[in-house]
């Protein structure tokens, strides 16, 4: 039990009151109070915390923030990529601002602070956001803080609005096609006609290919690493997939390929230290025999091209666009959204859904049609002399009556008063 004792007086006289308790643990620990009436105050809560289990040590959360997401970054079982993209955006927008305070010292106007600070992308504010609130979670979970700041009422988050995918026509994807260098010119048929991410084009290899099944199995892709360090890794999510082989890419593709031949590229896989390398004849490579860039293909060759096509040069008319269409044609030719997504290689039909919804053929013409054509057949059917099929409710004789029915049920009169009551 926490007790209350008079500690030396300070320098002007006034006493000190001291509170003296053990910590779930069983240390000793000491705290001193001005006035005892905080003094116990603090005891009080000191037990009932102890008692409910919500103990929380004074001394813990004097860690730094940066100390703490340093520890926590590494705990992580994030693929290296992340791990980088993660560490990049706490080091440049976070650290800056809370990086060098204590993780008790950071309040919800703190937050509030380092959100107005953040001029960019709502996007991306979205993400780092994300960071900085799982990082304190972690610490109230390790017992460093009570409460996450990041979830109290007063902290504006960054809207999580999404924007609805709006497909290329065909004539940009066309264009952009004949505006890129001839040997590059297959990774616009690559990415509007398989659905391929543009990491996964780079990392597309001639032995991925069955001409004869009509098939292509998306086994990697090329990433990057501080911009220039390039590695074979498995498609985003980790998952493989195989896409259906259209004819007329089938066709471009042994045209390009007789034109500009497999390069063999070595990479390391899944990391640039990493001790494993993979090989793969890749269809699309530089004039040094290496792997494409995305950064060096970007800038040297998308944004010129849409340049001459006259296509805005923003993020959502990069690459990924191709993806979308894809996507779209698919869609209005009336395939499944599990289809879709297993073509796109999502993990969730249900993302699939919620991205591309909005694409879908519209349900009213075909609701109007249907009933169209039911009543149409409705009328040819009441107009033939001997029919032996129902008429429609609405071409009924003086009696008010269909002229003749179907005895596929007994009539209101045939049935029991108590179930005709249903």
């Amino acid at each position: 039990m926490a007790s209350i004792s008079t500690g030396r007086p300070a320098d002007d006289g006034s006493p000190r009151y001291v509170v003296n308790y053990r910590d779930p643990e069983g240390r000793q620990r000491r705290k001193t109070f001005r006035r005892k009436a905080e003094a116990v105050a603090f005891r009080n809560t000191v037990e009932a915390d102890k008692l409910r289990g919500t103990y929380l040590d004074v001394d813990a959360g004097k860690v730094s923030f940066r100390a703490y997401a340093d520890e926590w970054l590494e705990s992580r079982t994030f693929s290296p990529l992340t791990y980088e993209a993660t560490e990049l955006r706490l080091r440049l927008h976070v650290f800056p601002t809370l990086g060098h305070l204590e993780l008790r010292q950071i309040k919800p106007s703190t937050i509030q602070k380092l959100l107005r600070s953040m001029e960019m992308a709502e996007t991306y504010r979205r993400v780092i956001f994300s960071n900085v609130s799982a990082i304190f979670s972690a610490a109230v979970d390790d017992d460093l803080i009570a409460k996450n700041p990041c979830k109290a009422s007063s902290v504006t988050r960054p809207a999580t609005s999404r924007r609805k995918v709006v497909p290329w026509p065909t004539e940009w994807v066309s264009s952009m096609h004949d505006a890129l260098p001839p040997q590059y010119r297959i990774a616009v048929t690559l990415g509007s006609g398989l659905g391929l991410r543009q990491g996964e084009v780079f990392g597309l290899a001639t032995e991925d290919v069955d001409f004869l099944r009509g098939v292509v199995e998306i086994r990697r892709q090329v990433k990057v690493f501080g911009g220039n360090r390039l590695v074979f890794g498995l498609p985003k999510g980790d998952k493989t997939r195989t896409v259906p082989l259209p004819q007329s890419v089938a066709t471009e593709l042994s045209n390009h390929l007789a034109t500009y031949p497999r390069r063999s590229v070595t990479l390391p896989w899944g990391a640039p230290q990493a001790d494993s390398k993979a090989s793969a004849g890749l269809i699309l490579t530089t004039r040094e025999r290496s792997a494409l860039n995305r950064n060096y293909f970007n800038t040297r060759l998308w944004r010129p091209g849409q340049a001459v096509v006259g296509i805005e040069q923003s993020r959502d008319n990069g690459m990924h666009a191709l993806r979308h269409w894809y996507a779209s044609v698919l869609l209005d030719a009336g395939e499944s959204i599990r289809a879709v997504s297993e073509y796109l290689g999502h993990s969730d039909p249900g993302f699939t859904l919620r991205t591309y919804t909005h694409l879908m053929p519209s349900s009213t013409e075909r609701t109007r049609a249907a009933v169209d054509a039911a009543f149409a057949a409705g009328r040819h059917a009441s107009e033939r002399p001997d029919t032996e099929l129902e008429q429609p409710l609405w071409k009924t004789q003086d009696s008010a009556r269909p002229t003749t029915r179907l005895s596929l049920s007994p009539s209101i009169s045939e049935i029991p008063h108590d179930e005709a009551q249903q």
